[in-house]
Protein backbone atom coordinates (compact mmCIF):
# COMPACT_ATOMS: atom_id res chain seq x y z
CA UNK A 1 0.00 0.00 0.00
CA UNK A 2 2.78 2.34 0.73
CA UNK A 3 4.99 1.35 -2.51
CA UNK A 4 1.80 2.34 -4.35
CA UNK A 5 1.22 6.12 -2.72
CA UNK A 6 4.60 6.72 -3.05
CA UNK A 7 4.51 5.66 -6.53
CA UNK A 8 1.34 7.74 -7.19
CA UNK A 9 3.04 10.97 -5.41
CA UNK A 10 6.24 10.28 -7.67
CA UNK A 11 4.31 10.28 -10.85
CA UNK A 12 1.90 12.85 -9.93
CA UNK A 13 5.33 15.47 -9.09
CA UNK A 14 6.86 14.79 -12.09
CA UNK A 15 3.38 15.61 -14.09
CA UNK A 16 3.23 18.45 -12.01
CA UNK A 17 7.01 19.31 -13.28
CA UNK A 18 6.57 18.89 -16.46
CA UNK A 19 3.11 20.85 -16.78
CA UNK A 20 4.86 23.95 -14.85
CA UNK A 21 8.03 23.80 -17.26
CA UNK A 22 5.26 23.56 -20.44
CA UNK A 23 3.99 26.62 -19.18
CA UNK A 24 7.37 28.88 -19.31
CA UNK A 25 7.98 30.60 -22.02
CA UNK A 26 10.86 29.71 -24.22
CA UNK A 27 13.82 31.08 -23.82
CA UNK A 28 14.38 31.99 -27.89
CA UNK A 29 11.13 33.58 -27.67
CA UNK A 30 11.72 35.03 -24.47
CA UNK A 31 14.79 37.09 -25.78
CA UNK A 32 12.71 38.03 -29.54
CA UNK A 33 10.44 39.61 -27.22
CA UNK A 34 12.86 41.26 -25.22
CA UNK A 35 13.99 42.79 -28.49
CA UNK A 36 10.26 43.91 -29.38
CA UNK A 37 10.41 45.67 -26.47
CA UNK A 38 8.98 43.42 -23.98
CA UNK A 39 8.79 44.68 -20.33
CA UNK A 40 10.41 42.38 -17.43
CA UNK A 41 8.19 42.50 -14.43
CA UNK A 42 10.11 40.70 -11.40
CA UNK A 43 6.96 40.42 -8.98
CA UNK A 44 9.47 40.23 -6.12
CA UNK A 45 8.86 41.56 -3.02
CA UNK A 46 11.21 45.22 -3.19
CA UNK A 47 13.57 44.05 -0.53
CA UNK A 48 14.36 41.27 -2.63
CA UNK A 49 14.36 43.36 -5.54
CA UNK A 50 16.74 45.12 -3.59
CA UNK A 51 18.96 41.94 -3.10
CA UNK A 52 19.54 41.27 -6.75
CA UNK A 53 17.37 42.12 -10.04
CA UNK A 54 17.84 41.95 -13.76
CA UNK A 55 19.05 45.38 -14.56
CA UNK A 56 15.98 45.83 -16.96
CA UNK A 57 13.48 44.58 -14.66
CA UNK A 58 10.69 46.79 -13.44
CA UNK A 59 9.50 45.54 -9.71
CA UNK A 60 5.60 45.67 -9.26
CA UNK A 61 5.25 42.91 -6.09
CA UNK A 62 2.66 40.51 -6.55
CA UNK A 63 0.29 42.24 -4.08
CA UNK A 64 0.68 45.71 -6.14
CA UNK A 65 0.75 44.44 -9.68
CA UNK A 66 -3.37 44.78 -10.24
CA UNK A 67 -2.95 48.21 -8.83
CA UNK A 68 0.31 49.53 -10.53
CA UNK A 69 0.33 47.58 -14.12
CA UNK A 70 -1.46 50.60 -15.72
CA UNK A 71 1.14 53.31 -15.34
CA UNK A 72 4.03 50.70 -16.37
CA UNK A 73 1.77 48.94 -19.37
CA UNK A 74 -1.19 50.84 -20.64
CA UNK A 75 -1.79 48.83 -23.37
CA UNK A 76 -3.09 45.65 -23.12
CA UNK A 77 -1.24 44.39 -25.69
CA UNK A 78 2.30 45.75 -24.67
CA UNK A 79 4.61 41.94 -24.38
CA UNK A 80 5.16 40.94 -20.46
CA UNK A 81 7.58 38.97 -19.26
CA UNK A 82 7.10 38.00 -15.51
CA UNK A 83 9.22 36.53 -13.17
CA UNK A 84 10.10 35.82 -9.08
CA UNK A 85 12.48 33.51 -6.93
CA UNK A 86 10.89 30.54 -8.32
CA UNK A 87 8.19 30.84 -11.04
CA UNK A 88 5.02 30.27 -8.59
CA UNK A 89 4.01 33.98 -7.87
CA UNK A 90 4.99 35.20 -11.77
CA UNK A 91 2.45 32.79 -12.91
CA UNK A 92 -0.18 34.11 -10.52
CA UNK A 93 0.76 37.23 -11.76
CA UNK A 94 0.49 35.77 -15.48
CA UNK A 95 -3.45 34.77 -14.64
CA UNK A 96 -4.28 37.71 -12.80
CA UNK A 97 -3.06 40.16 -15.72
CA UNK A 98 -4.75 37.78 -17.98
CA UNK A 99 -8.24 38.04 -16.31
CA UNK A 100 -7.30 42.21 -16.37
CA UNK A 101 -6.89 41.67 -20.40
CA UNK A 102 -3.71 41.68 -20.72
CA UNK A 103 -3.75 39.60 -23.91
CA UNK A 104 0.33 38.87 -24.35
CA UNK A 105 1.81 37.95 -20.65
CA UNK A 106 4.86 35.16 -19.98
CA UNK A 107 5.95 33.35 -17.14
CA UNK A 108 9.87 33.10 -17.17
CA UNK A 109 9.73 31.62 -14.29
CA UNK A 110 12.82 32.02 -11.51
CA UNK A 111 14.77 34.48 -11.32
CA UNK A 112 17.83 32.38 -12.00
CA UNK A 113 16.16 31.09 -15.25
CA UNK A 114 15.73 34.45 -16.37
CA UNK A 115 18.69 35.19 -15.69
CA UNK A 116 20.14 32.38 -18.34
CA UNK A 117 18.11 32.80 -20.88
CA UNK A 118 19.06 36.73 -21.13
CA UNK A 119 22.58 35.76 -20.44
CA UNK A 120 22.80 33.17 -23.09
CA UNK A 121 23.15 34.64 -26.72
CA UNK A 122 21.05 33.90 -29.27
Amino acid sequence: MEWHLASIFGLGLILWLALKRAALVAPQTARDYLKQGAKVIDVRNPDEFQSGHLSMAINLPLDEIAQRITREAPDKDTILLLHCLGGFRSGVAQRSLRQMGYTRVFNLGSLGRAQKIFRAQP
